[in-house]
């Protein structure tokens, strides 16, 4: 269903009158990936590794440097999301929808959750006429495990959790296919945390969705996805599916994911001391690998990304090793496989 290839993204550094030379934080360095039909993949890794950077390329927040982002409908019709005009630009984002990380910014204080969850809906070529839209926005409150009722209050009458069902309640009002979730638990307490995630997998059945669900907690990630994504500096680590990726992680990022979670055995032990290299802050003005840079500019990049017409075969993977059927593993800071 998505489809990216080779995605590039920098963004400039304001020089000042003292630092004259054009610096960059390079985001995103060649990541590719792709999400099947009805399927969860889940993309994990550090606070500013590029996890959110690449969410907010696809759905057209940022334009990419280079790379393709194909998206394709369950009916098959395929967008090349970076080369659409209005009104295809309307309909794929009627298909794709994003839930942020923190409700009490995304959603609008003042108006009531009839208005937020209408107000996008109204602008869009799937809008029923008001008397309907009333009938379908009880229908979702109800799926999200909210009361139709609930309808006439503002966000500041409800918890943080209800919060992010109201917010997730809004990305289903027009149908989407494909779900970008955005760290949507990471704000909220553990037992929150499940209620939302088991709702997630209950709403994936139901809408027939396909989800990107980002995180930087990989026991979150491995409970909620099919297949894992691990991103590190920009870069995609490894990629398994989540029983392959629990039960064998290869690449010492990995393992130093695995081990950041709380537990107490002489094998976390073990795996903390094997991943020291890791807990320094990486400086994100320094690319992580050697990078051409003369696929940052401009007119070439932009020719780049128009002219890709469909999924590239070639890119798929990227410079990833695939070590058993479905688990690819990068050779970047890697020891030998």
């Amino acid at each position: 269903m998505l489809t990216v290839a080779n995605l590039y993204k920098r963004f400039n550094l304001e020089a000042g009158f003292f630092a004259r030379e054009e610096r960059y934080v390079y985001a995103v360095n060649g990541v590719s990936f792709s999400v099947g039909d009805q399927e969860i993949y889940g993309l994990v890794g550090e606070s500013g590794c590029g996890k959110t950077t690449t969410a907010r390329t696809i759905v057209q927040m940022y334009t990419p440097d280079a790379g393709s982002i194909h998206f394709t409908e369950q009916s098959g019709k395929t967008y090349n999301v970076h080369s659409l005009g209005r009104s295809e630009l309307a309909e794929l984002r009627g298909k794709i929808k994003y839930v942020f990380q923190d409700p009490a910014r995304s959603l609008n204080p003042r108006m009531t959750i009839l208005e937020i969850l209408t107000a996008g809906y109204r602008y869009s070529p799937y809008w029923p006429g008001p008397k309907q839209a009333l009938e379908e926005a009880k229908a979702v409150m109800v799926d999200v495990g909210l009361q139709a009722s609930d309808l006439d209050r503002r966000p500041a009458d409800f918890s943080g959790g209800q919060r992010q069902r109201i917010s997730i309640a809004r990305a289903l009002m027009v149908k989407p296919e494909l779900l970008i979730c955005d760290e949507v638990v990471s704000a909220l307490d553990v037992s929150i945390q499940g209620q939302i995630l088991n709702l997630l997998l209950r709403l994936k059945e139901e809408y027939k969705l396909s989800m990107l669900f980002i995180a930087h907690d990989l026991a979150v990630v491995s409970y909620v996805s099919d297949r894992i994504g691990v991103m590190y500096r920009g870069l995609m680590m490894e990629e398994a599916t989540a029983r392959e990726l629990t039960a064998r992680p290869l690449h010492p990022y990995t393992r130093h994911l695995y081990a950041a979670i709380p537990q107490i055995t002489l094998q976390h032990e073990a795996a903390r001391t094997a991943t020291r290299r890791f807990r320094e802050v990486p400086d994100p003005t320094r690319p992580p690998v050697e990078i051409d840079e003369a696929i940052f500019d401009r007119s070439s990049a932009s020719a780049k990304v128009r002219g890709q017409k469909g999924p590239s075969a070639e890119s798929a993977a990227g410079d990833m090793l695939e070590v058993a059927p479905g688990h690819l593993v990068s050779p970047h800071f890697a020891d030998p496989v």
